[in-house]
C-alpha cells in the first residue's frame, strides 16, 4: 500500500474515553502500525513546557564550541550517556557517517531495583544547571505517554493490557537530543541521518525545528512526516516487530539534508527511544505465527538485541 500522509490519532481517546472510544483508538493505533508502522498522536499527554525547555537548553549546550563539548564525552559506554561527537554515528548496513552529533540520557532508579546496577549515571552538565532536571522531567513525561500506547496495543494483539508494564518498568529507554549542523560542504555521500529502522519498541519524538524526515512505504516510495502542531511522531522499533513477528512493522526512515539554498541551518530533533529491561523476552508471540506468517525471528532478549545492534552501528566495539 502507498503511503500519502501519516495517519493521526487522538490519546486522550483511550486514556479518558469510555468503552467505544477505547476500543475505537486501539483499532486505529493497531491499524496504522500495522500499515504504516508511524502515526502522530495529539493530547499525548506531553507537556509542551517541557518540549521546550529542553530544545532550548539542548541548543545552549549544541552552541558551545568542540572543546567544551567533548568534556563530556564518554568512548566507554557506546554513546548511551552525555555527549556523542560528530559522525561517530552510521546507519546499519552503511559507512558513511550520519552528518550530527547527539546527546543521551538515560534511566533514573529511584525505588531500590536491583537493576540499577546495569546502568551507567547521567552525565550532568555543569554549564547548563538546569539540563538535566528539565530533561528528567521530559523523559518522565515519554515514558508514561509511552506506556499508555504500549497498553492500547497489547490490547490490540489480545493480550493483557498490563502486558508490557513490568516489562518497561525501570527499562533502558534513552532520550537523545539531536543536532544536524549547517552543511559546510558538498556531503557526497552522506545525509543526515541515512536510512535505518529504530531498535527499541517505540520512539516517541517531540517535533523537529525543520522538515526532513521522511517514511519508506511499502512501495519504496519515500514520504516526507509533517506532523500537525502539537503532535508526537511515534513509530514501531525492531524489537516490537520482533516481538510480533513483523504483524506491527518497523519502518525504515531517514533525515534528508535540505535544499543547498538551507544548508546554513541547523536542524534539532529530541526522540525518546523507549527501551524494556534487558531480560525481557523478544521470542515471537504465539499468536502471531502461522500458516501464512511463519515464524521469522530466532529467540533473543532484549540486552542481547540492543548489544547486536549498537556494534552494527559503529558505537559499541
Amino acid at each position: 500500500m502507498a503511503v500519502t500522509s501519516i495517519p493521526a490519532v487522538d490519546l486522550s481517546k483511550f486514556a479518558e474515553g469510555d468503552e467505544n472510544k477505547r476500543k475505537e483508538f486501539i483499532e486505529e493505533l493497531g491499524k496504522a502500525w500495522k500499515e504504516v508502522g508511524f502515526v502522530t498522536v495529539k493530547n499525548h499527554g506531553v507537556p509542551d513546557e517541557y518540549i521546550n525547555a529542553f530544545y532550548t537548553q539542548v541548543k545552549r549546550f549544541f552552541d558551545f564550541d568542540t572543546e567544551t563539548k567533548l568534556k563530556y564525552e564518554d568512548y566507554e559506554n557506546a554513546g548511551q550517556r552525555g555527549y556523542t561527537s560528530f559522525g561517530r554515528e552510521h546507519a546499519k548496513g552503511f559507512d558513511a557517517p550520519d552528518l550530527k552529533e547527539f546527546w543521551q540520557m538515560g534511566q533514573v532508579v529511584t525505588d531500590g531495583d536491583a537493576i540499577a546496577k546495569e546502568y551507567p549515571k547521567n552525565i550532568s552538565v555543569d554549564l547548563l544547571p538546569d539540563f538535566e532536571e528539565i530533561g528528567r522531567k521530559l523523559y518522565q513525561s515519554f515514558e508514561k505517554s509511552g506506556s499508555m500506547l504500549l497498553r492500547a496495543i497489547a490490547l490490540y494483539l489480545d493480550m493483557d493490557e498490563d502486558y508490557f508494564e513490568d516489562k518497561i518498568h525501570n527499562g533502558n529507554s534513552i532520550l537523545r537530543a539531536i543536532h544536524y549542523p549547517p552543511i559546510q560542504g558538498e556531503p557526497k555521500s552522506s545525509i543526515r541521518a541515512e536510512q535505518h529502522e529504530d531498535i527499541n519498541l517505540i520512539t516517541l519524538l517531540a517535533g523537529a525545528s525543520a522538515e526532513g524526515l521522511q517514511v519508506k512505504d511499502k512501495d519504496g516510495n519515500w514520504v516526507s512526516v509533517n506532523a500537525p502542531e502539537g503532535h508526537l511522531v511515534i513509530n514501531v522499533g525492531d524489537m516490537l516487530q520482533r516481538l510480533t513477528n513483523n504483524v506491527l512493522r518497523s519502518t525504515t526512515h531517514r533525515v534528508v539534508n535540505p535544499p543547498r539554498e538551507l544548508w546554513h541551518t541547523s536542524r534539532y530533533s529530541i526522540p525518546f527511544f523507549l527501551h524494556p529491561r534487558s531480560t525481557m523476552d523478544l521470542t515471537c508471540l504465539q499468536s502471531c505465527i502461522g500458516d501464512e506468517n511463519p515464524l521469522a525471528y530466532e529467540a533473543i532478549t532484549a540486552g542481547e538485541y540492543l548489544n547486536e545492534r549498537l556494534r552494527e552501528i559503529g558505537l559499541k566495539k
